[in-house]
């Protein structure tokens, strides 16, 4: 009799042992599914962050070179001379303005090497736009090199 307990103890013990280690075994792979399914939402939000930055900072580019070229068409269509009054000058002012706050925004978004490529063309329009070139020079081979510096800037981050 002592020995038919004797087994039954050993059964029970086994059975008692076999629902913990599996019960521990359905904790390990239900904390490891947990994980691995948060490591997922993780990298979701992050390809979707990344793709949300892309397409603000390919917007603000548009931005950018739409501003810079009716800044370079206000450069051309400088008169050689104007006052308060001259219909070019608001037209002027308010382009710059606009092409000051992309520049500005140029730096929030981007690495220094794209701002300051973009702030070297703004001051080459600047200067093109207030106070015109000598005679002779051409405005579109005075900023056509800082215009590319920018793009290409700009195109190796993206």
């Amino acid at each position: 009799m002592l020995t038919a307990v004797s087994g039954q103890v050993w059964v029970s013990l086994i059975s008692v042992g076999g629902v913990v280690l599996g019960g521990m075994l359905s904790y390990l792979v239900q904390h490891r599914t947990q994980q691995s399914a948060e490591r997922a939402e993780q990298h979701r939000q992050q390809i979707a962050l990344s793709e949300s930055r892309r397409a603000e900072r390919l917007a603000l580019l548009e931005r950018f070179i739409e501003v810079g070229a009716e800044a370079e068409r206000a450069a051309f269509s400088r008169p050689a001379e104007f006052d308060d009054t001259h219909p070019w000058l608001p037209t002027a002012q308010d382009v710059m303005n606009r092409l000051w706050v992309a520049e500005r925004l140029i730096r929030v978004q981007f690495p220094l090497p794209v701002h300051d490529a973009a702030r070297a063309y703004f001051l080459d329009l600047n200067r093109t736009v207030w106070e015109g070139l000598p005679d002779g020079e051409s405005v579109r081979d005075y900023l056509e090199d800082n215009r590319l510096a920018f793009l290409d800037a700009a195109r190796a981050v993206m």
